[in-house]
């Protein structure tokens, strides 16, 4: 399992469609870490983030999470060098709703014409003639969610964006926002030592709504040498990582994890979670003993 991951090997965790209509392999790829220190500016090694994008087409991966904040910019236009012309069955999907006032500042912003701007700008940088998976990254609690939502659905109308996604949600929000246009994702914090978003994804579970979980890799103390989350992948062969994705790939059909890299190595090492099979009673143990952090 540490090895690392055949041509397609993505394909091997499985298919989902978002919004209905476009299937992507389930384990896909987030490009936050594509950019400098703090999410910002450009990465130390441009030449290697490039070589990430084009083998993680390679490896079968057809879905491409970033954000317009993500440098700001970089992250889509690094994207859009590498891989374009795209793959027709490569989903490239992005977020706006966040200013940049520096390294790991993120200031929410749903004005709809900062929406706009920041959406027409990433057709720009992207290449595109519509973004398939155009996602709020946060909504802004100073601006009317009505007006948010709006202006997306003007941009859907004019055939900008297709499908409209979440991030960073309660179950009442989600609820709030399907009053007023089908939502086809939602992108929260959740992995193996933090699920405070049960809740979420058991809706989205229930409605076939994908959830994507950010920060799907973070383990923290769980993958001490010494914890059972260690002990579990000794016995499988495979890396805390790992297992910490097959985890989350088998918790629910729903989920589409997005572990982001700026190195060939990790990607590879990454993408071979689609290979692990983890048993029911293997679940139960590892839930059961992140219990108290998550």
């Amino acid at each position: 399992m540490t090895t690392p991951a055949n041509n397609r090997t993505a394909a091997k965790s499985g298919t989902f469609s978002i919004g209905g209509d476009i299937p992507v392999h389930r384990l896909g790829f987030g490009a936050m870490r594509l950019t400098g220190q703090g999410i910002w500016g450009e990465p130390a090694d441009r030449a290697e983030c490039l070589a990430v994008l084009r083998r993680a087409v390679e490896l079968g991966i057809t879905l491409i999470d970033t954000a317009d904040s993500y440098g700001p910019f970089v992250s889509e236009r690094l994207i859009a060098e590498a891989l374009y012309p795209y793959p027709k069955d490569l989903l490239i999907a992005t977020k706006a709703g966040l200013q940049r006032g520096g390294p790991d500042e993120w200031t929410p912003d749903g004005r709809p014409e900062y929406l706009r701007e920041r959406c027409e700008g990433s057709l720009q940088r992207l290449r595109v003639e519509q973004i398939g998976l155009f996602q709020l990254h946060r909504i802004d609690p100073k601006v009317p969610l009505e007006d948010q939502i709006g202006v997306l659905l003007e941009l859907q109308h004019e055939g900008k964006i297709r499908h409209v996604g979440l991030s960073e949600v309660n179950v009442k929000q989600i609820e709030a926002v399907r009053r007023l246009t089908p939502i086809a994702t939602v992108q929260n914090l959740y992995n193996l030592s933090d699920r405070h978003s049960q809740a979420v994804l058991d809706y989205c579970t229930r409605e076939n709504i994908g959830f994507i979980p950010w920060f799907p890799l973070a383990t923290g103390s769980l993958a001490n040498a010494d914890s059972p989350l260690s002990q579990s992948a000794k016995k499988l062969h495979a890396t805390p990582g790992q297992i910490a994705l097959a985890w989350l790939l088998k918790k629910s059909p729903v989920i589409l994890p997005i572990p982001g890299t700026a190195k060939v190595e990790h990607l590879e090492s990454n993408t071979a979670a689609a290979l692990l099979e983890i048993d029911d009673a293997l679940m139960q143990e590892l839930e059961k003993q992140t219990a108290n952090s998550a």
